[in-house]
């Protein structure tokens, strides 16, 4: 399917249940990508499938969506067993898979692999799980302990298989392929086909439906290709900066998601730029309105999701920011084709987070150009902008409009008040400024000494870790927060992102947690409940997700400073009700 064709099913075309469609609403997607559009349907109707498509391009939706849509939450035995080549990626999946299924009736969903206690995995067994997500090396200890049995299995999916062959895992998925019944329906997703992927989908699938999901390679030679970083700039004001620094006629702004559109509308036209949403939630008539007003020059900049924007041709449009990642390179070459068009220059502008550099080489590697990294402008550049627009307005007022009734105006006031007119002149500008500053002032850089103590918060690496409480106990984000704050005594600014989940949570806090404090944390308990805190091993710089170690403090020590809050008599301070010490739990950090 390409993404260029005039029409693309949306998911209600794909007989997805009403549960499923409600979820994909409340996050915003309107159309599958691709690879969701051509797998769906073949799973649904019970076919094996070999899907091979590049990182990023929806996959886990190209499975998830139908094997949800065939679960039975009455059946507590594992009904879809997923393996996946490592631990972050098994729990990507989960969460997913969660996610999806926010409106289907106690569903389960467990993630399993190496590092983590296994007493937590065989509760979570003996509860109920749907579906598994796994590393092979787990799984296969789970299966020979009988702890994972497979015999109500309706669905195997291999994913990132090309990866599993490289890590070494592919002797490991051949026999846990073994172990399934033989009428369950195989999913092998791969980025790439090599022989030994090759002649395991012909050993174990059944007549599957190959799937591939071609690129585009070509972008117009007259469109200059950039990206940003996005770590040390949240994402809105990096876009604010390059507003305020590129020159552009009409532009528009590429989201993934119809909310997103009209949320980051909203935020631009706050700060005074002249914006309009377009999704496929906007009707028809009004489409074309917006497009119109675009072409008129009525309209300055478009907030679109794919499916708005396919066909746009309009010649003023100058600058494309690709705002979130396209889910494809096919995608990508769509988007930026709205500019440079009939031999006109243009700019395209693509954010990266940290995380989606895979994403990056892999356009480069599909379009064949190098895509340039692009600077932030700096508050000088910004602020010079700034002053020669501001002149620029006071010399288009003096050629434009009559000026001479606020003239005398000022000369009365001038003669009344014995005030020199380039203070009065400097008054009135200052009226029309408002209380917005017009220069930008330089954030301050955190001191050494000041790193990880909140000063510099921003720069302070943070660490997710996972916690054995979650919904079915009852728990809330504030229990664990008090119970982190009180044992450990970090400021509740330094607790980061926390994720609660049916039978665990996820929390982010600084790297470099004493050895000390890591072991009281284990043995924290939260509303009955043992925290049994364990590692997951990734670090966080700003909000994006990054491997690579924390700075260091002039002490040696990394991130803010755990202290241990205690009263005179040695017990802590500050304790919820809510948290209590019990015994050690056994956990593998």
């Amino acid at each position: 399917m390409s993404a260029s064709q005039s029409t693309l099913p949306t998911f209600k075309d794909l007989s997805l249940p009403s549960p499923l469609l409600q979820a994909l609403d409340d996050a915003g997607y309107e159309t599958p990508t691709p690879i969701q559009a051509k797998t769906i349907p073949p799973i649904l109707e019970g076919k094996d499938i070999i899907g091979q498509a590049q990182t990023g391009t929806g996959k886990t939706a190209a499975f998830a969506l139908p094997i949800l849509a065939q679960v039975d939450t009455r059946n507590n035995h594992p009904q879809a067993l997923v393996l996946a080549p490592t631990r972050e990626l098994a729990l990507q999946v989960a969460e997913a898979f969660q996610g999806y299924a926010a409106h289907l009736d106690d569903f389960h969903v467990l993630p399993i692999y190496g590092g983590q206690s296994y007493q937590i995995q065989l509760k979570q067994l003996r509860r109920a799980a749907h579906v598994v997500v796994g590393t092979p090396g787990r799984v296969i200890d789970h299966i020979k302990r009988g702890t994972l049995k497979l015999d109500h299995l309706k669905f195997l999916v291999l994913d990132e298989a090309d990866e599993m062959l490289r890590m070494g895992f592919i002797d490991d998925v051949e026999w846990v392929i073994s172990q399934t019944p033989e009428n369950r329906q195989v999913a092998l997703f791969s980025a790439t086909m090599p022989n030994a992927i090759r002649k395991i989908a012909q050993k174990y699938l059944d007549s599957p439906v190959e799937i591939s999901i071609k690129n585009q390679s070509r972008t117009a030679d007259t469109i200059r290709q950039r990206f940003w970083t996005v770590s040390g700039y949240h994402k809105l004001d990096a876009l604010t900066r390059i507003l305020e620094v590129e020159a552009f006629d009409g532009m528009i702004v590429f989201v993934r998601t119809k909310l997103a559109t009209v949320d980051l509308s909203e935020k631009l036209e706050a700060r005074g730029y002249n914006t309009a949403p377009l999704s496929g939630d906007v009707p028809q008539n009004q489409r074309e309105r917006t497009v119109e007003r675009l072409k008129k020059g009525k309209l300055d900049i478009l907030v679109a999701t794919d499916v708005a924007a396919r066909g746009l041709d309009v010649e003023r449009i100058s600058h494309v920011i690709n705002y979130d990642m396209p889910y494809d390179p096919e995608a990508y070459v769509h988007r930026i084709g709205r500019t440079g068009r009939a031999g006109r220059e243009g700019e395209a502008i693509l954010f990266v987070t940290p995380r989606e550099k895979r994403m990056l080489n892999s356009l480069e590697r599909s379009t064949k150009q190098k895509i340039a990294q692009m600077e932030m402008p700096s508050t000088e550049v910004v602020n010079n902008q700034r002053i020669a627009r501001f002149k620029q307005k006071i010399t288009d007022t003096l050629a434009q409009e009559d000026s001479k009734f606020f003239v005398n105006i000022l000369e009365q006031y001038e003669q009344e008040h014995d005030v020199p007119a380039i203070e009065i002149a400097g008054a009135l500008a200052k009226l029309m400024q408002g209380d917005e500053p017009l220069l930008l002032t330089e954030k301050a850089k955190p001191s050494r000494r000041d790193a990880g103590t909140g000063a510099g918060q921003n720069s302070v690496g943070m660490e997710r870790f996972r916690v054995e409480v979650g919904k079915t106990h009852q728990v809330k984000p504030g229990h664990i927060v008090g119970a982190i704050a009180n044992e450990t005594g970090l400021a509740n600014k330094f607790i980061g992102r926390i994720a609660i989940y049916d039978d665990y949570s996820t929390v982010d806090l600084p790297v470099g947690i004493p050895k000390e404090t890591f072991d009281l944390l284990k043995r924290v308990e939260v509303l009955g409940h043992p925290m049994n805190i364990s590692s997951l091993g990734k670090t966080r710089n700003d909000g994006d997700w990054k491997s690579g170690k924390p700075k260091r403090q002039r002490n040696g020590r990394s991130g803010p400073p755990f202290k241990k809050r205690r009263r005179k008599d040695g017990t802590n301070v500050g304790r919820s009700p809510n948290v209590k010490v019990g015994r050690p739990v056994k956990a593998n950090r």
